[in-house]
């Protein structure tokens, strides 16, 4: 059974696409949201603060991103609109992280079950974010022969690229022999890790992706 096609839709997000600029002041993100939001209800500056209370001059201040509305205002403003209140704050450009890690110079870390041979090199870390997802990309360098992984068990999804080496790696009751180029995604919950050293030294990606703590 070909399914190729359906792949094609559950990856229909187009990468490329760009959102709408977005204002990177609050109140005049807030207050351009309101007008909109005002005029595609074809209400007057009037009628808007008449049903919140306010006066027009306080209304226009707000429009123009003059003043920062209290909470209380914005709530206000949301129910009169007929809109959720976060829907106010639509147009604002908040802060995205970003992260650069020259060559080398990636932390090296101890994780649960390292030991002697085995290099992490976290290469990048960006703390709570809107994804609602921690991504942990790290460099492995592995050197031993003798040493072994124990087996890994985690909650999210891990991806490892192999650049160098080969390995056979175990995931659940499968074994991968994974050479460089070679890529491996899974459900990290279940056992993984090296099973077989078999050309070092090996080096390869570790990718983790798990849920932010709530």
């Amino acid at each position: 059974m070909n399914e190729k096609p359906n792949m094609r839709e559950r990856l229909s997000q187009n990468p490329h696409a760009l959102r709408d600029s977005r204002e990177k002041n609050l109140e005049v993100a807030i207050g351009r949201q309101v007008r909109e939001l005002r005029k595609r209800q074809r209400m007057t500056g009037t009628d808007l603060a008449q049903q919140t209370g306010l006066s027009v001059g306080m209304l226009s201040k707000i429009e123009n991103g003059v003043i920062s509305p209290s909470l209380t205002t914005l709530q206000a403003l949301a129910n009169a609109l007929r809109v959720p209140l976060v829907q106010l704050f639509s147009g604002f450009e908040e802060a995205r992280g970003a992260m650069h890690v020259k060559a080398g110079q990636g932390v090296e870390m101890e994780r649960a079950g390292t030991r002697a041979g085995h290099q992490y090199h976290l290469l990048g870390h960006i703390g709570s974010n809107n994804s609602g997802v921690v991504v942990e990309p790290y460099l492995i360098t592995l050197t031993t022969e003798s040493d072994r992984f124990p087996t890994f068990q985690h909650e999210g999804i891990e991806m490892l690229y192999m650049l160098e080496g080969t390995v056979d790696y175990r995931h659940g009751e499968q074994i991968y022999r994974l050479e460089p180029g070679d890529s491996l995604l899974f459900d990290a919950d279940a056992p993984h890790g090296p099973e077989s050293l078999l050309t070092l030294p090996a080096r390869y990606l570790s990718i983790i992706t798990y849920p932010q703590a709530k």
